[in-house]
């Protein structure tokens, strides 16, 4: 609605709905990726196979991320609501076909189940890169941070759950099929209200949305910047790392008389208290904008913890794990939103996919890769205690306080005005309101 030069937009009630069903898929898909790994001796007994061959239902899923991410570019270039059902299809066709090869209690066939993990992992880009794509089409710059931490933190919240409920519903290896017809049947719930979101909204909520989108082949242009590389490998490792721990933890504190239920409780605090430090920074930082200042206190917050935790294991006690994950899982947290809405900026007027998507493919990429290497540097049977993982802890928090030196160089050396807030800009550029309907 135009008034000389004064343009009122509109944010529509709807836009709950999108962002609901985003925030369920991306639950389920996280839960489907850790259905097996907290109850990895189990799940190999099952399927007759060894843990390290658990581990690759994990990594092959995060792989399948970088497969498949060109394709969710392109589909999130004509919005959220094509990559959605996209993804709404191969979680339930996924959660089937790892039913198919898990119904029999006296065991299971771990080829089927691969490739209906791998169909799962194809899923998890399109809405894992989703949210900042939805937030800038359906939200204000007023609550673009809170939507995109919403719906980007159900992923690892959608973790936690598969961390703490799946090692209760496995007491021994037969369990595994009922765990896995039990998520199946959740999937499909989730999956199947994804046909009634709206494509998008009748007007936009901002002038952003009316600015031209720089096209595909003119984003990789603005991809020159260094402030968008100096955020986005720290992110890419960050998450990757994340992606590793939460897959071996129960590798990592068994080997020190922990039970599986302990190490399920441990990953379940990493992200709940993660999901209440972001849930209380994600409004303050929509409103004040200091997303540089918040990535420079979580980065080296990030990394000290991965430094301590190389000793927690070993204290043979609760707390040391318990506090160490805590203090990594809040500022995992509060970085992960700000970070994605911050690499939006520095890429204005690049589409939000674009480097959404590029982030989570380098964080499922290294993710897989830690966890192979990770996987190689556990001990053998001779050490004390047998199977630990002490050295794949050093490896982790050394790579990771390495990746505190470009984050902390932002705007150094005279590069201070390359770090403006640019879409926010174009926004006050143009006198604007918005109203609710």
């Amino acid at each position: 609605i135009e008034n000389g030069n004064s343009v009122t937009y509109k944010v529509y009630k709807r836009r709950w709905i999108g962002l609901i069903q985003l925030t369920l898929l991306n639950i389920i898909v996280s839960w489907d990726w850790l259905t097996f790994s907290p109850v990895s001796q189990n799940a190999a007994i099952y399927y007759s196979t060894t843990e390290s061959a658990i581990n690759w239902l994990s990594t092959g899923f995060l792989f399948a991320f970088v497969v498949i991410f060109p394709v969710t570019i392109y589909f999130l270039h004509w919005g959220p609501r094509p990559s959605i059902l996209a993804a709404a299809a191969l979680i339930l066709l996924g959660n089937w076909i790892r039913f198919a090869g898990s119904y029999s209690r006296d065991g299971g066939r771990y080829g089927v189940v691969m490739f209906g993990q791998i169909l799962t992992g194809l899923a998890q880009p399109f809405v894992l890169s989703a949210p900042t794509r939805y937030s800038d089409m359906w939200f204000t710059d007023r609550g673009r941070v809170g939507a995109t931490a919403l719906a980007s933190l159900a992923n690892p919240f959608g973790a936690a759950l598969g961390q703490l409920i799946v090692p209760f519903m496995v007491a021994g290896p037969a369990d595994i099929s009922n765990a896995v017809l039990y998520v199946a049947i959740i999937s499909s719930v989730a999956a199947v209200p994804s046909i009634f979101i709206p494509a998008k909204p009748p007007t936009p909520p901002g002038p952003w949305c009316s600015a031209p989108k720089a096209s595909l082949r003119s984003s990789v242009k603005l991809l020159k910047s260094p402030e968008i590389w100096q955020v986005l490998i720290p992110y890419a490792i960050y998450v990757g790392f994340f992606n590793s721990i939460s897959t071996l933890l129960n590798q990592i504190m068994m080997p020190y008389g922990f039970s599986s239920d302990d190490a399920g409780i441990a990953g379940a605090l990493l992200i709940v208290v993660g999901l209440v430090a972001a849930a209380i920074s994600s409004p303050i930082l929509d409103r004040t904008k200091a997303f540089l200042l918040a990535i420079k206190v979580a980065v080296p917050l990030i990394a000290l913890s991965y430094l301590v935790f190389i000793w927690m294991p070993g204290t043979r006690d609760l707390a040391g794990p318990y506090v160490v994950l805590s203090v990594l899982g809040a500022a995992s947290f509060s970085l992960l939103p700000v970070a994605l809405e911050f690499l939006c900026e520095l890429g204005h007027p690049m589409s939000p996919e674009v480097t959404s998507t590029m982030a989570w493919a380098g964080g499922q990429l290294l993710g897989g890769l830690f966890i192979i290497i990770s996987d190689a540097l556990k001990a053998g049977p001779e050490a004390d205690p047998p199977f630990h993982m002490y050295d794949a802890l050093v490896f982790t928090a050394v790579v990771s306080l390495v990746a505190v030196v470009p984050v902390m160089a932002l705007g150094m050396f005279g590069r201070a005005d390359k770090l403006a807030i640019r879409r926010m800009a174009s926004g006050s550029s143009t006198g604007s309101n918005s109203t609710q309907a």
